[in-house]
């Protein structure tokens, strides 16, 4: 009976010990009652043996390039699903068991939200407030803007938050239409697709930096898709954009326009991109969707910023709710002009309702913490975020160079590109997302100088035993960041 939960214990054993310690500072210490059981935890002391011995992903090469470094298979550590035993509730066993895994997972967490800077979550926030209703099933399903049978929603929440958001893209009520999304890849999903009722021949275009949801709605909606050279700092590259729909001066273009690519965090030039339309004949035959994941709510925040704004001809713009505004599930924002919705409405009976959003069910707990934390901040308290994000980033940034370190910091970004780390269990230590030859630490508010300088210390320290053997060679980064940001023996 014991274990039975599940193998998954000592994966969590492993990933606390992986680096020689367990996370016993920063974890609070288990209870007795819930001290993991003894074969567990030999399982789990076996697990780290054995990660320790063996790095979970090497580099490797094929053909001159390298490979993509995946993941473990999750399938190999668990938690399984079993049928409790006869005498469970007697004995307690189970629950006890349970609460062990329960317990060891928290203390996982704190260890790795600890070590977390490559991916763009704001893990800052605190909603103890709401705990009280996490007893109900709150379901937004169909139209925010009209109630279905349903009761137990949150809609005067959401209309709330979109009304937000309206406003801060200039966009008046009775012009509006949108709905919190379960994350950033639908509100682009939804994005697209509305530009692709507006214009059923069009051609989708998208910088080949642009997120990888945006390819995918392309395949999805069976949409021709051309991809758009971008400039080193990874923003789209508007003299290719001409030429690419010039070629296709007879199909309407929707375009997709980059609020802060996902890797370099590069801001598309949206005035420029609507230039170039016009000038090439398409004034009434294009359809624009941002893509502001991150920056879509840190641009409006920035002075001297080009403004993101519907009194320009864009279409729809989408964010993340969980990942600069912060929270614990992910959710994110899409708004678009209500002229264009109709298309893409039906009416359902079922629900009493209409409906056109992309899911149906959607997350009613999301739109009460992002007006938790919309009501919390408000304009003021986001701007002092986003002004610490950007001069952290900044900060981050020269002590990478001052340590040799090639590296870059865009404009308008908080995203800090620099050479990928030689060992991939640094990587996953501290969570980097990685392409190619660089990697990248995205600056959120969550991110303070101390956990910078804890980063770079580990990684100066263990740079320097990478390349101590007077035949590796760091990367050099040229070609991703340019000659002035590559600090390599030969551009250094």
């Amino acid at each position: 009976m014991v274990g039975s939960v599940g193998s998954g214990l000592a994966d969590l054993g492993a990933s606390m010990n992986r680096n020689g310690k367990a996370a016993t500072a920063a974890a609070e210490p288990l209870p007795m009652e819930m001290d993991p059981p003894a074969d567990v935890m030999a399982a789990a002391a076996a697990a780290a043996a054995a990660a320790e011995g063996k790095a979970a992903g090497e580099e490797a090469a094929s053909n001159g390039r390298r490979e993509i470094v995946m993941g473990r298979n999750v399938h190999t550590s668990c938690f399984a699903v079993k049928e409790p035993d006869a005498d469970d509730e007697e004995t307690g066993e189970r629950e006890a068991t349970m609460a062990s895994v329960l317990a060891l997972y928290r203390r996982s967490l704190i260890e790795r939200t600890k070590h977390h800077l490559g991916y763009p979550y704001n893990l800052d926030f605190d909603y103890g407030a709401l705990g009280q209703l996490q007893h109900f099933s709150i379901n937004n399903l169909g139209d925010p803007f009209i109630e279905s049978n349903y009761g137990v929603h949150s809609r005067q929440f959401e209309v709330g938050v979109l009304d937000w958001f309206a406003r801060l893209w200039d966009l008046e009520k009775d012009e509006y239409w949108g709905y919190i999304t379960n994350c950033g890849t639908e509100g682009n999903l939804h994005g697209i697709l509305v530009g692709r009722e507006v214009f059923p021949d069009g051609i989708l275009y998208a910088s080949r930096e642009s997120h990888y949801s945006v390819f995918k709605a392309a395949r999805m909606y069976r949409m021709d898709c051309v991809k758009v050279d971008t400039l080193m700092s990874g923003e789209i590259d508007c003299a290719d954009f001409q030429r690419k729909i010039l070629q296709n001066r007879d199909k309407p273009a929707i375009i997709n326009v980059n609020i802060g690519t996902t890797v370099k965090g590069a801001v598309d030039d949206l005035d420029l991109v609507i230039k170039t339309l016009e000038e090439s004949g398409f004034e009434d035959r294009f359809y624009i969707h941002c893509d502001g994941a991150l920056f879509g709510l840190m641009i409006p925040f920035v002075k001297k910023a080009p403004k993101v704004t519907f009194k320009k001809p864009i279409g729809s713009v989408s964010v993340s709710g969980h990942k600069f505004v912060g929270c614990p599930m992910p959710c994110g924002v899409q708004i678009t002009r209500l002229k264009h919705i109709n298309a893409l409405s039906s009416n359902v009976e079922y629900l009493a309702s209409r409906d056109a959003t992309i899911m149906g069910s959607r997350n009613g707990h999301a739109p009460i913490f992002l007006w938790y934390t919309l009501n919390r901040k408000g304009y003021r308290g986001f701007q002092k975020e986003v002004q610490k994000c950007l001069r952290n980033a900044h900060y981050l940034k020269d002590r990478l160079k001052e340590a040799g370190i090639g590296a870059m910091l865009n404009e308008l970004s908080s995203t800090v590109v620099f050479e990928r780390p030689k060992d991939e269990e640094f990587v996953r230590r501290w969570q980097l997302a990685c392409e190619g030859n660089i990697a990248h630490v995205v600056v959120m508010p969550s991110v303070n100088i101390e956990k910078l300088d804890y980063f770079l210390n580990e990684l100066v320290e263990k740079r320097a035993t990478w390349y101590d053997d007077g035949i590796s060679k760091t990367p050099c980064i040229a070609r991703d960041l340019g000659e002035e940001n590559c600090l390599c023996g030969l551009h250094k």
